[in-house]
């Protein structure tokens, strides 16, 4: 069966269907897989019952794994999984639903903002790779928006104003939003901003895009209250329901999107409730911008 893809919003989204991501890929699928997520930005695959070895073998085809350390107040030894893959459940060691005051939970509710993997990180991910092993019952959809689209439909004086600017990207920006403000001292070191473009150009197609996400909480050569206000403002537009995908998850999808090219968000979910969700995240290339200012 050869692949077909079907795209899901006038934008964006191109669902695959005639591939079996069990497998390993021959080298023509890799090549039209690729050639898809540059084109459509976000992929959306049905019924891949994969194990946690199978979806990190797929991931490596697009690049290696980004190394996960940085990214979380979860400490090693209280890691749920330990086969390469980012937990992005709401479970803790044990299998069962987080309480609903434990900090790992309290810091994971920063992933229902608007934001892009990793932009915390000098150097950035490139892909991220969801698989859906339980689906909670009640909520939990995951909203992607196409960032180029949203550059497209800017001004022309909007372009010039934001063309050259750079931000500062943390996760206690993005955490500090909701109230999370309480670090020890290794991870105010750990959550040290980077610095990022504000606008990208991608390397396969030269089109530019917005590159925003909650982690971005400063502009650089602008007062925190204005670059704020800035980003504020361009993420108001990037998020408009005509830029939005909502994705109504179904056991055993597995959505990649090029992070890149779009911002995602999940929606609030019934936290009593089991939901399983694993990240393959394949590592960028090169920084945004040169980091020096931020070190």
């Amino acid at each position: 069966m050869a692949i077909a893809i079907r795209q899901l919003h006038p934008h964006f989204v191109g669902e695959v269907s005639g591939i079996d991501l069990r497998a390993p890929l021959a080298r023509d699928e890799v090549a039209q897989l690729q050639a898809a997520i540059d084109h459509y930005a976000v992929l959306v695959f049905h019924d891949q019952d994969l194990t946690d070895e199978q979806q990190l073998a797929f991931a490596l085809n697009f690049g290696e794994r980004e190394q996960a350390r940085g990214g979380t107040v979860t400490k090693k030894e209280d890691y749920r999984l330990g086969t390469g893959l980012n937990d992005v459940s709401n479970l803790g060691k044990d299998g069962k639903p987080l309480p609903s005051d434990h900090r790992t939970h309290l810091f994971n509710l920063g992933n229902c903002l608007w934001h892009s993997d990793s932009s915390f990180r000098p150097i950035p991910a490139k892909y991220s790779i969801l698989s859906a092993r339980i689906v909670n019952p009640k909520g939990g959809n995951t909203e992607f928006a196409d960032m180029r689209a949203a550059y497209d439909a800017l001004d022309q004086d909007s372009k010039a104003e934001i063309d050259s600017l750079v931000c500062e990207h943390s996760l206690m920006y993005s955490r500090g939003s909701l109230g999370f403000l309480d670090y020890t001292d290794e991870e105010k070191a750990m959550f040290k901003p980077v610095l990022q473009r504000l606008v990208r150009t991608h390397p396969a197609h030269g089109r530019k895009s917005l590159y925003l996400s909650s982690h971005a909480g400063a502009v650089v050569g602008m007062s925190i209250p204005e670059g704020r206000l800035l980003l504020r403002d361009l993420t108001e537009h990037a998020t408009q329901p005509e830029f939005v995908y909502v994705h109504k998850w179904r056991l055993h999808d597995l959505i990649m999107w090029d992070n890149r090219q779009t911002m995602h968000r999940v929606r609030r979910y019934d936290q009593s409730q089991p939901r399983d969700m694993r990240r393959a995240t394949v590592a960028g290339t090169e920084p945004t911008v040169a980091q020096q200012a931020a070190e």
